[in-house]
């Protein structure tokens, strides 16, 4: 298979946009600088929110900066782009709609990879935004998996965490972590994703263990086969 560069939008955060790119380079087979896959970020921290405009389409709409940035990654020369943010996927049809090259699917990968697990009943923590998107709701459905969302006291706790702690700079201890993970397992969740790429980097830093589908990680893999390289194993 002809070899593939990747673009990434980036910004969205640009903690998680430097994630990726370390989590592609670990996970690519390859014993030299030459056999990684090429790769094209563009830490676009000009993009507008995208969770606050979601709730209040009074804000500034992400959707011209990502549009924008994926034109501009295809004429650098991507062939395949991805962007590490779930909440982004909101807008992923008007995106690829204005995008010469494939995007892909943050969202719809890890419901596939939920199944491939055999999960039954998934938990999402996630953004405000993205679960008032049901992005990753009509995802999991569509694969025969029964979402489950947080109650609104913990979902407070996530975005606490994603903005308080991770886009701020703060590293977030086991115990702040403790009862959003009770909270899932106590809804009888069989896994619970990680659907906001801030909170791949809590999953780094705490190691949560085989019980969480890491999104970040999942498109790290996805676009990692998609350029026509092997992941690791």
């Amino acid at each position: 298979m002809m070899k593939k560069t990747l673009g990434i939008i980036g910004g969205v955060g640009p903690l998680a946009t430097m994630f990726i790119g370390e989590m592609i380079v670990r996970r690519t087979k390859a014993s030299t600088d030459q056999e990684h896959v090429h790769i094209i970020i563009d830490n676009d921290t000009t993009i507008p929110d995208r969770t606050a405009y979601i709730l209040d389409q009074t804000k500034q709409s992400p959707l011209p900066f990502l549009q924008r940035d994926a034109k501009k990654l295809a004429a650098y020369g991507a062939d395949i782009i991805c962007i590490p943010c779930n909440t982004a996927h909101t807008f992923y049809a008007e995106m690829q709609g204005a995008c010469p090259v494939p995007i892909v699917h943050m969202i719809q990968e890890t419901a596939k990879r939920a199944r491939e697990l055999g999960a039954k009943r998934v938990g999402i923590l996630a953004t405000d935004g993205t679960l008032a998107a049901e992005v990753y709701q009509q995802a999991l459905l569509e694969v025969d998996i029964q979402p489950i969302m947080p109650k609104k006291e913990v979902q407070q706790q996530v975005m606490s965490v994603i903005y308080d702690y991770v886009k701020a700079g703060k590293t977030v201890s086991k115990e702040l972590w403790r009862p959003i993970e009770e909270e899932m397992l106590q809804q009888q969740c069989d896994f619970i994703v990680l659907g906001c790429t801030e909170l791949s980097i809590i999953n780094k830093e705490l190691r949560l263990g085989s019980r969480y589908i890491d999104s970040l990680l999942v498109l790290a893999e996805v676009a990692i086969i998609a350029c026509g390289y092997e992941v690791l194993n």
